[in-house]
């Protein structure tokens, strides 16, 4: 597995709206393996493998990997130099205190959310409108430097916890487009014309998608997701699969319910490919978008478990990624069996 790969796409910052230089990133490796690559004017990535057969109008596959991850943007600077930020995607209040960042301005600049220690037992947690970031210069200065609609990012990099799991701020949904690129490696010859889609603005309402899914219109689609999991604090009749168990399979999620028939497909193809894998029902992902586009796709998502979705410690076991990919590579290859079904 490609862990130099893994940590670049981590590592490189890109908020709802703001996924400029990670969608290069994704782009440049697209470029290596496939015969067409392209960028929306919403800012999608889509690269294409040409079925290696002649003929009729090939099956359309689409796999969707959203790469836009949550953050902020500059909302202005006080009197005393401290930035106010307002949130881009699902920021938890209770995440947020004592957080390091990068604001995004005319020069990158490293920064603290300030913690509140005026706040005692029992005291309500902030709401994210009165946090303020320090970045430890004056008032003056910052405003040279920021200015309102800056985009900020946290500073937590790709760490390796141990042997197996490895940890970082936006594993949804970095992961799943890491492992996107990597099943499309693994394509030697596609059956199927393959689209690989590295989707933005996910985060803030699914509005990547759509664009790409009308342009590509698909027959059969896989967002790759963030697999709800068994973690500290999370209720365990809340979730459905365990970290370090396989890949979680969709059945239905906030805004799809997956194709049955596609669901017992990809279960029945892990059990013939010997890959693990888990039932899931997740978060709303890409796959409404996918789904529900013009005469409609048959759809559902997968992906990787992963701990503490949305804070700046989530964790991924490296079994459960490379299931993924596995699965993501099987499916564009053995997709014609599914050929019945359109």
């Amino acid at each position: 597995m490609d862990l130099e790969l893994l940590a670049r796409i981590v590592n490189t910052p890109g908020i709802s709206g703001f996924e400029g230089a990670v969608q290069e990133l994704v782009a440049q490796e697209m470029r290596g393996v496939c015969d067409e690559v392209r960028r929306d004017r919403l800012g999608n990535v889509i690269g294409l493998k040409r079925a290696c057969r002649a003929g009729d109008r090939p099956i359309r596959v689409a796999l969707a990997a959203h790469v836009d991850e949550i953050g902020a943007i500059v909302k202005g600077v006080d009197a005393d130099g401290y930035i106010r930020f307002q949130r881009v995607g699902g920021l938890y209040p209770q995440t947020l205190q004592s957080q390091m960042v990068i604001v995004h301005g005319r020069q990158p600049l490293k920064g603290v959310i300030a913690p509140d220690f005026n706040l005692r037992e029992g005291d309500k947690i902030p709401s994210p409108d009165d946090l303020l970031i320090d970045v430890g210069l004056p008032k003056e200065r910052v405003e040279e430097l920021v200015q309102l609609g800056d985009p900020i990012t946290f500073a937590q990099e790709l760490v390796q916890l141990n042997e197996k799991v490895v940890m970082g701020r936006n594993f949804d949904d970095r992961i799943g487009t890491f492992c996107m690129l990597q099943a499309m490696k693994r394509v030697a010859e596609a059956p199927v014309d393959a689209y690989f889609v590295s989707t933005v603005q996910e985060e803030v309402g699914v509005r990547g998608m759509p664009t790409a899914a009308f342009a590509i219109e698909p027959d059969l689609g896989l967002a790759i997701d963030g697999s709800l999991v068994r973690a500290a604090h999370v209720k365990p009749h809340s979730v459905t699969c365990d970290m370090g168990k396989g890949v979680g399979i969709y059945v239905m999620d906030n805004l799809t319910i997956g194709d049955p028939r596609l669901v017992r497909f990809l279960c029945e193809l892990c059990e013939r490919e010997g890959i693990p894998f888990q039932r899931n029902i997740g978060g709303g992902t890409d796959a409404s978008a996918m789904q529900r586009s013009r005469i409609g796709t048959i759809a559902t998502t997968i992906g990787a478990p992963v701990r503490y979705m949305h804070s700046t410690v989530q964790l991924c076991h490296l079994d459960d990624m490379e299931a993924t990919i596995r699965l993501l590579a099987a499916f564009v290859e053995h997709a014609p069996e599914l050929a019945g079904l359109l």
